[in-house]
């Protein structure tokens, strides 16, 4: 992999524009930990910027808040990062919402907001890794299932789906078969039991979350519970996420087109 620290001609992409990282947030804390861990590896990529964390939802300090005090401390600008898998309502509209009350109190910062990290070429590897982790490998006799947490955005869904693809042309799949734990269908154990009754001698499940919480639990229980062999973790804090963040973020700050 290419050192995060140098943009692709070589040159230092330290920069002095803070980065807020913007995750879902939930009641359980193993998300929030998963999250600060994957953004302590961010940190240590790039110690000369500053790295914050913000939570749409369950977890402080939120959006505007962080915003705000970034504002409040003297910040010019500042690159925002919806840390989500798949761009729906909340990169969408959650948070353009919370950035837009934030730039009519705060008119003299600039906002780049960033892609979310998803799609990017980088996670089939992250996806592979937890995997290989979990002791499942890519074989002719081998199924695999894709869990995601599934969104009523079509888009988002359809983002999924082609990662599925993706992975298996990278191979050797007997199959990739992408499901959602919510919103769409098939389910985890839906996609699970009709690999098996399909004729797969195995089927192993890549929870594709960033971090563990209720989706990553269910995921988990009910592809066993219809005969899954494997089930990776979530994501986390995964080497290639981390450099996803800061890809994301250098192209935001070349770039004259992204602010809000």
């Amino acid at each position: 992999m290419r050192d995060p620290r140098m943009s692709a001609r070589g040159e230092s992409t330290v920069s002095s524009v803070p980065l807020l990282a913007v995750a879902h947030g939930s009641r359980d804390p193993r998300s929030a930990a998963a999250v600060e861990a994957l953004f302590s590896r961010v940190r240590a990529l790039r110690p000369g910027t500053e790295v914050r964390l913000a939570y749409l939802d369950h977890v402080e300090p939120g959006v505007e808040e962080a915003l705000e005090g970034l504002a409040s401390e003297g910040a010019g600008e500042v690159v925002v990062l919806p840390a989500l898998l798949t761009a729906a309502f909340h990169s969408k509209v959650d948070l353009p919402r919370a950035m837009a009350g934030v730039r009519e109190r705060s008119p003299w910062l600039r906002v780049h907001y960033a892609d979310t990290l998803g799609p990017h070429p980088l996670l089939p590897e992250a996806v592979e890794r937890r995997l290989a982790e979990a002791g499942a490998s890519a074989d002719p006799g081998t199924a695999l299932v894709l869990a995601s947490a599934g969104s009523s955005d079509p888009e988002a869904d359809a983002v999924v789906a082609k990662l599925g693809r993706l992975l298996a042309e990278r191979g050797p799949w007997r199959e990739v078969r992408a499901a959602y734990a919510s919103a769409s269908s098939p389910t985890p154990d839906e996609a699970v039991a009709a690999l098996l009754a399909d004729g797969a001698e195995r089927v192993v499940v890549s929870t594709y979350l960033l971090a563990p919480g209720y989706f990553a639990d269910r995921v988990r229980e009910r592809s066993v519970a219809a005969g899954a062999s494997v089930v990776s973790e979530a994501l986390g804090d995964a080497p290639e996420l981390a450099e996803v963040v800061w890809e994301r973020y250098d192209a935001m700050v070349t770039s004259p087109y992204g602010v809000t």
